[in-house]
């Protein structure tokens, strides 16, 4: 087991004098198997460092991200704003057995997933059998008729996935939610580390801590892997919608890290049912597009016809093999957040194996039963749109005011089908350096996964932080930050 607080060399004893995670699992400081040495000399580097000098180093990364240009944009009704990601200098850290667990569960995950989209925009076995209620697929804003029939490379639909995980009490992993339409924040990930190794590469040094830094090669060559084939060298593409889009900073960053052309819808034309990009030696063929637009944008010949940022014609040119997309058209689907609560049947079904993460309890509104256990207990649960992501729309039982819980139940009653409500977890804290010192803050953790022709993990992913005290709400948009995560070899 790895030491307790008060067994570490030097207690961090002056560090974390007044550190209490009060009661929540710690990231850092919780007994765990394996690991121990290293939580040792990140305790002993923290302590001989000191909170001041961590204040220091902390304003050394922020302006080095801004320089970077490392940021995200929050909207609202009045304005749109740049910011930067608040980073947290201390780490959170997963031991190789813990990491284990999560590679083989999200690749599971993955593949089941991949199977289900196959299936129900072919056979519709699962709907037949009665697994999966067949109007919550069929009537699902996010299911597209224009994919029924088509059959994709390898059977990828979801080429990028991200799986949002938390960590209750006991220090169990459970799944929150499936990201496999367009997930956000792996460039923060490759960019917390570089950061990390610019400013504190003194706390890094003889931990083992697994690199993260190969992402942009897997994910160019699982892209590669889903060409039309007879493409010798795949021109890879990132289609972005634009200098105005919130993760435009992370199409940037990936469009470098994966050696691939950044473009706008404007700079693709299609003709003959192929795909090319304007350059200013003429027209090149495009093999693959990784699309960071949402369907509806995609092509105006076949989702809206006033969309200006995709591509007339893509639709066509995809249906007929001519070019891949990833992620494919409609995994929307898949990640709905009703549907969510079937995964581990769909793992059972495809696989016939348990889920190696296990969902969160998850009431679905829209069964009569599950919507009057949500009404009587809205002060205890978490209720989310199913749709909605960000963090947006979403009623935090316990934090939230009379009028809201009122206001809710109100929406709820209206629209019972929109929603899902689970139960307010415990979740996990790491150390995070604050104005009053270092206190604990909640957490969860979004590991990133890359299929081609098989599903690659990077290891190590998006730690969020909700930097608000008692807040769990840890997206970026609400206030969040994130963390370095480190996984150990």
């Amino acid at each position: 087991m790895a030491e307790s607080m008060a067994e570490l060399p030097g207690g961090l004893q002056s560090v974390l004098a007044r550190y209490d995670p009060g009661g929540f699992f710690c990231e850092l400081t919780a007994p765990r198997e394996g690991g121990g040495r290293e939580v040792r000399l990140i305790a002993e580097r923290l302590a001989r460092l000191g909170v001041e000098e961590l204040r220091r180093r902390a304003r050394q990364v922020e302006r080095s991200l801004y320089d970077l240009g490392v940021t995200f944009t929050v909207y609202s009704d009045a304005n749109a704003i740049d910011r930067i990601l608040p980073f947290d200098l201390i780490p959170r850290v997963l031991f190789a057995a813990e990491w284990a667990q999560i590679e083989a569960g999200v690749a599971q995950r993955v593949r089941a997933l991949n199977l289900f989209l196959h299936d129900v925009y072919h056979d519709q076995h699962i709907l037949k059998d009665g697994t999966i209620p067949p109007e919550l697929v069929l009537n699902n804003a996010n299911f597209r008729s224009e994919m029924v029939g088509v059959d994709l490379k390898h059977g990828t639909y979801i080429h990028v996935c991200g799986v949002d995980l938390v960590r209750d009490e006991r220090g169990r992993f459970f799944v929150l939610e499936d990201n496999g339409r367009t997930p956000s924040g792996v460039s923060y990930v490759i960019e917390n580390r570089h950061a990390m190794l610019r400013v504190f590469p003194d706390l890094m040094a003889d931990i083992g801590v697994r690199p993260v830094d190969n992402y942009g090669l897997m994910l160019r060559a699982a892209l590669s892997a889903v060409a039309p084939s007879g493409a010798a060298e795949p021109r890879v593409v990132l289609l972005s919608p634009g200098i105005y889009n919130s993760a435009y900073f992370e199409h940037v960053c990936l469009a470098r890290e994966m050696g691939a052309w950044l473009v706008e819808g404007r700079d693709l034309v299609a003709i003959d049912d192929r795909i090319y990009m304007r350059t200013t030696a003429g027209l090149m063929p495009v093999d693959v597009i990784y699309r960071r637009i949402n369907d509806d944008f995609l092509d105006p010949d076949v989702f809206r016809p006033d969309s200006l940022l995709g591509v007339r014609g893509v639709m066509a040119a995809f249906r007929k093999g001519n070019v891949a997309l990833a992620n494919a058209i409609g995994t929307g689907v898949a990640d709905d957040k009703a549907v969510y609560a079937y995964v581990p049947k769909i793992i059972r079904y495809y696989l016939d194996q348990d889920a190696i993460l296990p969902n969160v309890e998850t009431n679905i509104c829209r069964e009569p039963a599950a919507l009057r256990y949500t009404l009587d207990n809205l002060d205890k649960l978490v209720v989310k749109p199913v749709g909605e992501s960000g963090g947006y729309g979403l009623l935090v039982g316990p934090t939230a005011t009379r009028e809201e819980i009122a206001a809710f139940r109100e929406r709820l009653v209206h629209d019972p089908a929109n929603y899902i409500s689970q139960p307010t977890l415990k979740l996990s804290v790491a150390p995070t350096l604050t104005e009053d010192g270092i206190a604990p803050r909640h957490v969860d953790f979004r590991p990133f996964a890359i299929t081609g022709d098989r599903t690659w993990v990077l290891p190590g992913g998006l730690t969020r932080v909700a930097l608000k005290q008692g807040s769990l709400v840890v997206n970026s948009s609400q206030g969040g930050g994130s963390k370095d995560t480190w996984v150990l070899a």
